[in-house]
């Protein structure tokens, strides 16, 4: 053993040695714990430099689990860390993804508050959030509570249900632009043939105010089967003897459901709202696919805050100008949720 590893061990022994002494006369059980931990390391080090080992056997674990999360982490690394980091930057930046990028400042943001397509984009989106999450809410706990009770044929009806989620997105639109076509659609047959709605006023579903209640039903139906599920597993953890005691005390179904049945799946809706909500504040593909029409332009009463930041990075080439507008929903999807979490808080407490 050379010298200096023979000086290392001597050192570490000493030290050993002194921790030793403050372990026998300590009986604060905190700083007692702490010690024993500084005396396990020492060994372990101690028996490293001795056995001439460059891992100990708690590194050679430590190594093995790391490697199994660096792929991951690396991918999310190079796709979604850096990207944001990189948008964050370019929030404050004017590039056009050619010419050399310049420092912008806070233009990008003062913009935004002469923007009135920016305000429509969000006034669309916030009226889509707020129609959507408690109607789909609403309709997926329905659902569960339904298909969670002895019914014929359940196992199908819950399929059925769960269908629209996992169907593919541009087969379904194409099958909801046929049914609420303004002149050939069986709803608008319907109203024109059962309910004697003249010709000429009958609704463009896909166009003008009567866009985003499109898109919101739109949603309700084709998500709702996914938060059953959800719901379903939530539903299957409470426990029948709540019920059963109810049932004693002469109970109704309603009384049921507003004394157990929803605080009993109060922390599965609060994930259900978070979830929810993030989800509808990114629309995009259902906005596009149901009135983006053949070039995938959506009017001034359809444009939601993602499909103007596509807009503006890639139709007009302003980079610097979309990422402020990514920010902007970022900081507002953020806030909302942890409105939720402070709310959810105070519930708790």
């Amino acid at each position: 053993m050379d010298e200096k590893k023979l000086a290392k061990i001597n050192a570490l022994e000493r030290e050993l040695a002194e921790v030793n002494k403050l372990i026998a006369s300590e009986k604060q059980e905190v700083d007692l714990q702490k010690l024993l931990k500084r005396q396990n390391k020492l060994n372990i080090k101690i028996n490293m430099i001795k056995n001439n080992k460059i891992l100990s056997r708690a590194g050679k674990r430590n190594l093995i689990a790391y490697s199994f999360i660096a792929p991951n982490f690396i991918g999310f690394c190079v796709f979604t860390l850096i990207p944001i980091v990189f948008a964050f930057a370019l929030a404050f930046m004017k590039w056009d993804g050619n010419n050399e990028a310049t420092f912008n400042g806070i233009n990008n943001f003062t913009k935004l508050a002469t923007d009135t397509f920016f305000w429509a984009a969000l006034k669309n989106t916030l009226i889509y959030v707020i129609g959507t999450v408690p109607l789909t809410m609403a309709a997926s706990l329905g659902l569960a509570i339904v298909l969670n009770q002895r019914v014929v044929a359940r196992g199908f009806f819950r399929t059925v249900a769960f269908f629209p989620y996992v169907a593919s997105l541009v087969a379904i639109t194409s099958v909801w632009s046929m049914i609420f076509h303004p002149s050939k659609g069986p709803v608008n047959y319907l109203l024109l043939t059962v309910f004697g709605v003249d010709q000429n006023n009958l609704p463009k579903w896909f166009s003008g105010s009567l866009v985003l209640l499109t898109f919101i039903l739109f949603s309700v139906w084709k998500y709702m089967g996914y938060y059953m599920l959800i719901y379903l597993a939530g539903l299957q953890g409470i426990s029948p003897e709540l019920y059963e005691a109810a049932n004693l005390d002469g109970a109704n179904a309603w009384q049921r459901f507003i004394y157990i049945t929803l605080p009993q799946l109060r922390a599965t809706s609060f994930f259900v709202l978070v979830m929810l909500t993030i989800n509808c504040f990114k629309v995009y593909d259902i906005a596009v696919m149901l009135a983006g029409g053949g070039d995938g332009k959506l009017s001034t009463s359809a444009t939601v805050l993602v499909y103007y930041i596509y807009q503006n990075a890639f139709n007009y080439w302003d980079l610097g100008y979309s990422s402020a507008i990514a920010m902007v929903l970022f900081v507002i999807v953020l806030t909302v949720t942890l409105i939720q979490f402070k709310y959810e808080k105070k519930v708790d407490e």
